[in-house]
């Protein structure tokens, strides 16, 4: 099934774009093959202004936050998840209005583990377990916890000012790639999991963490999922074939000769994620890297 992917994105890093009554978007100007034409900052509500996903720390990313929210007051900071291109910039934000923090909880896996991009210094000020709900007089946010990509994934359901049915899905679903699944903090059979619990919701429009808004996810979401199950079943047969490999063996098997160099040791770290749930689930055995077929 092909992913109906939307790449086209003309907003210029650094303005505000109004995207529905409550909220606006500002682009950050920190494009690159993960994070595509840079990390989406969302401002939710007017005059108290709630931050979700600051960003990198980046100066000019800052200013353009402060900027767009002149003669209003941030109340409130929101991180989705640890990874280096969304919450570093919490720190400064919060030392320039004094708002608080909110997240899930600090990154899940230790720099001595392993792991790749996560932002091991943020610590929220205030937690937000699944379900929790932050409001306004005239929206409210509902916590839901989405771990697979990052483990302290976070996305919010955002109701109210017209508003209903929108979720802001930061990277657990982009409108413009995959998302990466890289262990030991992200989990293959966490993300599956992750993934049917929104599909379920039913929403009209994702707001994600990078690429442009994604009205009607639904086919969307059925197409990621039926990405993910035939790369699996790739990985399995390209396994069995080889009888002993590694993830890093699997490669152009599962993704074909055309794959960007640069992306090899992501797509390299995912397949590790779909080995890892196939030997949690008895359809291979592991040996450190090595994986073999059973």
């Amino acid at each position: 099934m092909t992913i109906p992917f939307r790449r086209e994105d003309p907003l210029p890093p650094g303005t505000a774009e109004p995207v529905l009554p409550p909220v606006r978007r500002i682009l950050c100007d920190n494009p690159g093959p993960f994070t595509f034409r840079g990390t989406n900052t969302w401002l939710i509500g007017r005059g108290d202004v709630t931050v979700l996903d600051p960003g990198p720390a980046d100066s000019a990313h800052l200013h353009a936050i402060l900027r767009a929210t002149q003669g209003e007051r941030i109340t409130r900071i929101l991180v989705s998840h640890t990874h280096r291109d969304h919450s570093p910039g919490a720190t400064a934000l919060a030392a320039a209005t004094g708002a608080p923090t909110f997240g899930f909880g600090p990154h899940a896996t230790p720099p001595e583990a392993g792991g790749e991009g996560g932002d091991n210094d943020f610590r929220p000020d205030i937690a937000l377990p699944d379900g929790a709900q932050l409001e306004s007089d005239d929206w409210r946010l509902t916590a839901i916890h989405t771990p697979g990509h990052c483990a302290n994934h976070l996305c919010f359901a955002l109701e109210g000012a017209g508003a209903e049915g929108v979720l802001f899905s930061a990277d657990h679903v982009m409108s413009w790639s995959t998302s990466v699944v890289s262990p030991p903090d992200g989990d293959m059979a966490d993300y599956m999991a992750s993934l049917a619990r929104i599909a379920a919701r039913d929403d009209r429009l994702y707001l994600p963490g990078h690429g442009p808004p994604l009205p009607d996810p639904g086919p969307f979401v059925a197409a990621l999922a039926a990405h993910r199950r035939e790369r699996e079943q790739k990985v399995l047969d390209a396994l069995r074939a080889a009888r002993r490999a590694t993830a890093l063996d699997l490669v152009p098997a599962a993704y074909g000769p055309t794959l960007d160099p640069r992306l090899v040791p992501a797509a390299a770290r995912s397949l590790l994620a779909h080995l890892v749930k196939l030997a949690a689930e008895g359809a291979a055995v592991r040996d450190g890297e090595v994986f073999e077929a059973r």
